[in-house]
């Protein structure tokens, strides 16, 4: 099959990493254009420098391009892509000298802030509960909050977080748990309520 003859943009990851792979420019196209502006987002939420996680993420782009051959060829590419900017972050904070540690960024405050989009929100009290909601996300521990946000809002599996985070499944998965728990035990109003407006954040 040519694959320059392919739809890309309607192919899935797996298909489009295996077209990379060979050297499909269109393929590696398609990728970026997917996920750039996710992983862009992810970044910011770990520095307040934008322009330097566009940067990161841009060099993360071109080491998959570079490297395209020695790339492993069954990977879950969204994963890989976050875990590599998460990565490349951390060496740059190290590189930076923000920390006298930062192998990793596990201490580096992750401050991405969810919303619900403002169509939800139909009256005054509908948005006090989304703003109660925002800020009981928001308030989670730090480790908390970045694993609901790749559980829910990048949709990576507890194996795919755990290996992210550098944690075992276990962990991962209470990280998760306890994020959820936390909201719930904050929330004053209807817990179907709560469900659906979390359905709508991620």
């Amino acid at each position: 099959m040519n694959s320059q003859k392919l739809l890309v943009d309607n192919l899935d990851d797996s298909v489009l990493w295996k077209a990379l792979k060979s050297g499909d420019e269109k393929a590696f196209s398609s990728l970026f254009k997917k996920y750039y502006s996710h992983l862009v987002r992810y970044g910011n939420s770990f520095t307040p420098f934008p322009e330097k996680v566009q940067d990161c993420v841009q060099d993360v782009f071109t080491d998959v391009w570079v490297y395209k051959n020695s790339l492993n060829d069954n990977v879950v590419v969204k994963a890989y892509l976050l875990s590599s900017v998460r990565k490349r972050i951390a060496r740059l904070h190290e590189r930076d000298h923000i920390f006298r540690k930062s192998t990793t960024v596990d201490l580096i405050p992750f401050t991405f802030d969810f919303t619900i989009e403002d169509i939800l929100i139909a009256d005054e009290s509908m948005a006090i509960k989304v703003l109660t909601l925002n800020q009981l996300i928001n308030n989670l521990p730090a480790r908390q909050k970045e694993a609901l946000y790749l559980r829910y809002h990048q949709g990576l599996s507890v194996e795919q977080i755990a290996e992210l985070l550098g944690v075992n499944y276990q962990s991962a998965n209470n990280l998760i748990h306890r994020s959820l728990l936390n909201i719930r035990k904050n929330w004053k109003e209807n817990k179907s309520l709560l469900f659906l407006l979390l359905s709508q954040v991620f």
